[in-house]
């Protein structure tokens, strides 16, 4: 299996890790799930998977990877992550932890 980065070692790749609030898990995870499909759609767009952790429910991860630092910031200035980011101190228990990244091995 593949993976974007085998080929394309100068993508940059993003992990973006999250918890939500107690009692907040499926509302987080409905109002990620909505950003997926709009981002599929921006310039730059390479992959943008979400993961839940099966041990902590309560925990989600972004796995993106971006044709350059400025198509992230272009992301990150859209309108649905604008709106995403005022929900934060609803939704979430603490920070959205965003690294930027660059695959080595």
């Amino acid at each position: 299996m593949t993976t974007p980065t085998d080929e394309r070692r100068d993508l940059l790749t993003v992990v973006a890790t999250m918890r939500a609030r107690a009692g907040k898990e499926e509302e987080l995870r409905e109002a990620l799930e909505a950003l997926v499909e709009p981002t599929s759609h921006e310039a730059g767009y390479v992959n943008y998977d979400l993961h839940q952790n099966l041990e902590d429910p309560a925990e989600f991860a972004f796995y993106e990877n971006w044709e350059s630092p400025d198509h992230l910031d272009a992301h990150l200035a859209a309108p649905h992550l604008v709106e995403f980011v005022e929900k934060i101190p609803d939704l979430l228990d603490g920070p959205l932890v965003v690294r930027r990244m660059r695959r080595i091995a």
